[in-house]
């Protein structure tokens, strides 16, 4: 089986490292402008340039988004952003304006083109179009089935790659593309602001009895519109051999653990299948072990795709964060940073990018000046514990909500 690449999300500096750390082959980023997710933390332009080379130092390819649906005044603007690209060592950027595609190509001339799943491209022809107009790769639709994909892989160009999304949320528009945000909030889905209206309870109000409530039931609660999120964990050989060359984990809006243990679950995945190994079972249970509403395979193997989830639209999540490694020696005694508070005596689980994750109790814990404490109640505090074994730099500590 050919490799293929693992890209994760980098919404800021620290979700950038824990990519890096935890195994991903290439990382997406934003900048301030024309990205699809205005309230994750980007890059301006000096940072961008810095989380670049810190990404080529890592042997990691480093995509910028640049997705958005431009107007008049971004089409102005691009150019500049684009030469910065240029200069700044950017391997693609991910467009889905044809007008910012052709900007791309004159301005960023080095720079790789991939086709944004916004685009909605849903055939091979569109493919080869987009193709001859200079994209390297096209990230597809999400409402495409393997099957589908199988047949785009067919019929266009052997050296247009192919990549779409395996984890992570999903969305009641057609690949992404909704108004009702900016209908009921003024707020731009398609220029990043998305308010996912699509996640609140809904209600039914005749206009001559305000302030009566009738439920929209659909099957077990009224959330009528809310998705289930996307999980392929168990599925890397089959969305390879249909001729996937990138598997894409959605997140920018998500925490830098979530980076980390979704890049670490599907790198042992890809490795697993690469190798003809069976996943085992400790890293499919990563998947619940982060935030995410239930779960399903989206279009893949069935074109209804994944359905709602019409009880709530609350995340859940087996785990919590409760500190970060910043130094350890080869005897495990380690200085982390504190992320949730926990207590003396609590059963811990140490995630590292190299090992299975190992449970221990965290026996003794000391203060930055050495004293022992009883907990850890101060956001980001400094403390010492004994770990297992050594743990490098970005290694997690977590406790289980079970």
């Amino acid at each position: 089986m050919t490799k293929p690449e693992l890209l994760s999300p980098a919404r800021d500096a620290e979700q950038l490292i824990m990519a890096l750390t935890f195994g991903a082959d290439a990382v997406y980023m934003g900048g301030l402008q024309f990205g699809l997710r205005a309230s994750a933390g980007n890059f301006g332009s000096e940072d961008m340039a810095e989380a670049i080379k810190v990404c080529h130092s890592h042997g990691v390819r480093a995509y910028i988004t640049c997705n958005a649906v431009m107007n008049n005044d971004d089409a102005h603007a691009l150019p500049a952003f684009l030469e910065e690209l240029e200069s700044a060592g950017a391997d693609a950027v991910i467009v889905s304006d044809i007008g910012a595609l052709a900007l791309s190509r004159k301005y960023a001339p080095s720079v790789e083109a991939h086709i944004s799943t916004q685009a909605g491209v849903f055939n091979f022809e569109t493919a080869k179009a987009l193709h001859a107009m200079g994209a390297s790769r096209v990230i597809l639709a999400r409402e495409l089935t393997l099957k589908e994909i199988a047949v785009m892989r067919e019929n266009i160009p052997q050296e247009l790659e192919l990549e779409a999304f395996v984890h992570g949320a999903m969305c009641v528009a057609i690949s992404g593309r909704c108004l009702l945000s900016s209908y009921l909030t003024g707020r731009d889905a398609n220029k990043g602001a998305c308010a996912q209206p699509c996640r609140w309870k809904y209600s039914l109000v005749e206009h001559q009895r305000p302030g009566e409530y009738f439920d929209i039931t659909e099957g077990e609660g009224t959330y009528i519109m809310n998705s289930r999120d996307l999980c392929l964990i168990d599925h890397i050989k089959e969305l390879t051999d249909a001729g996937l060359s990138s598997l894409k984990i959605e997140g920018r809006m998500k925490s830098a653990y979530y980076a980390a243990a979704i890049t670490n679950a599907y790198r042992k995945a890809i490795d697993a299948a690469a190798s003809a190994q069976p996943l085992k079972e400790v890293w499919r249970n990563e998947v619940n072990k982060v935030s995410h509403r239930e779960y399903s395979t989206g279009f893949y193997f069935d074109p209804g795709g994944p359905g709602q989830y019409h009880g709530d639209s609350m995340y859940r999540s087996d785990c919590d964060v409760v500190a970060v490694v910043e130094s350890c020696d080869n005897e495990g005694n380690a200085v982390l940073s504190q992320r949730n508070k926990f207590f003396k005596g609590d059963t811990v689980e140490l995630l590292t990018p190299n090992d299975e994750p190992v449970s221990f109790t965290a026996e003794t814990i000391l203060g930055a000046d050495g004293k022992e404490l009883d907990s850890t109640p101060h956001a980001k505090m400094k403390l010492q514990i004994k770990l297992p074994f050594f743990a490098p730099q970005y290694s997690i500590l977590r406790k289980s909500r079970i």
